[in-house]
């Protein structure tokens, strides 16, 4: 980028930090002076926005950012798609692509809530995993001295291209193109970890390289939800947290840079019965801590959409490995009609779960603690009273 381009950006980088700072998300002046220091624009060239196509077609539509008024653009507090599946891109005019999206750059108010998360302090050794477009390597190097920064990701050609814009603007944290499940190559230890991508549990390789008194910032993914824990590491491999105040959910970890998870759908029984229920589509959208309860209640089942094939009706749905399901309407109701194939629980597991929340007061995500010991059971606990459930590794 020219230095006209950078100058011309400044007053949006200013702008950013203020409305970070206005909104919450920054809550620290070291943070501040970071997002006002750093020019996304030169870690997000190029990004791709859905939209509808003239043809109806549901495309990602490519915009750069020296296209004429894009400049802006990148210092919205938005996510910007940075890559999509090659599998699945199919060009569709020009500057379109259909395809399913692979790489984003973070809405830039989760990187500062997280990064405030984080708590990082002067000297601290830093591993981020999913170093992506090298923006938030970048704000970590303004905020700490570059040997301590350390990033890794799984794809070659984003560390080559994330090496290259963070030289460009004057950082240089140690980069490597690894698998970060497995940590940094080279070892620990690191006073602070934080992911970029969700992971079902918490790889052993980064307790073995977090510092006893460590934190660790990651998204687990439990099923139904997940989110955001911010664990504390004991020197024998156990980690012990709890859910933060910051919610966001993150692309699941790949262990190959060509490999893209793909959900797996179980065959669905055949329709059992329906009956009312008190628990609507309405309640499990509008409740993240509900449906985190419900991923701890029901471990392996998955929260899905459903779209009848005969009238276009959507439904929430739950679904296990074994086939059972369990849909209510997407009709805004404030009672429903459960439907379900399987085992008649599932949806009564669910119902009692609701009850438990609103008994409980309906606490939020952050009264809900995570725990990982060294064989790599994992739990959660409700921090009032003790309430235990154990999770699936």
């Amino acid at each position: 980028m020219t230095d006209v381009t950078l100058d011309a950006a400044r007053p949006h980088m200013a702008a950013l930090a203020d409305d970070l700072t206005k909104a919450g998300a920054i809550r620290s002046k070291p943070w501040a002076e970071a997002f006002a220091a750093v020019p996304r624009h030169v870690f997000v060239p190029r990004w791709f926005e859905q939209e509808t196509n003239a043809k109806g077609i549901t495309v990602w539509r490519q915009r750069r950012v020296t296209d004429e008024g894009a400049l802006p653009d990148v210092y919205r507090d938005v996510t910007l798609v940075t890559a999509l599946d090659p599998e699945t891109a199919e060009q569709v005019d020009e500057t379109a692509w259909t395809g399913i999206p692979t790489s984003s750059t973070t809405l830039p108010s989760l990187m500062a809530r997280m990064l405030e998360d984080l708590d990082v302090h002067d000297g601290h050794r830093v591993l981020e995993i999913g170093t992506g477009t090298g923006y938030n390597a970048a704000l970590l190097c303004a905020r700490l001295r570059d040997h301590d920064v350390h990033s890794v990701d799984v794809d070659p050609d984003l560390v080559t291209a994330a090496e290259q814009r963070l030289a460009d603007t004057g950082y240089a944290p140690r980069l490597i193109p690894a698998d970060g499940t497995h940590g940094f190559p080279t070892g620990g230890p690191f006073d602070r970890i934080i992911a970029t991508c969700s992971v079902p549990s918490i790889p052993s390789a980064w307790t073995d390289q977090l510092r006893a008194g460590g934190g660790l910032l990651a998204d687990v993914a439990l099923g139904i939800e997940g989110g955001l824990v911010r664990l504390t590491g004991t020197g024998t491999r156990q980690i012990k947290g709890h859910f933060t105040t910051t919610t966001g959910r993150f692309m699941p970890a790949r262990g190959e840079a060509l490999t893209y998870p793909q959900p797996q759908r179980p065959q669905r029984t055949a329709e059992t019965g329906t009956r009312p229920t008190p628990l609507t589509a309405a309640a499990i959208r509008a409740h993240y801590p509900l449906r985190l309860l419900l991923a701890f209640h029901l471990p392996g089942a998955q929260l899905v959409y459903h779209v009848a094939e005969a009238t276009g009706d959507m439904s929430i749905q739950l679904q296990c490995a074994d086939g059972s399901w369990a849909r209510v309407p997407l009709d805004g109701q404030e009672t429903a009609t459960v439907t379900w194939g399987g085992d008649g629980d599932l949806w009564k597991r669910a119902e009692a779960t609701w009850l438990w929340w609103n008994a409980a007061g309906r606490p939020a995500q952050d009264q809900f603690g995570y725990a990982q010991n060294a064989d790599g059971e994992a739990y959660a606990w409700y921090l009032a009273d003790g309430t235990r459930w154990d999770l699936p590794t």
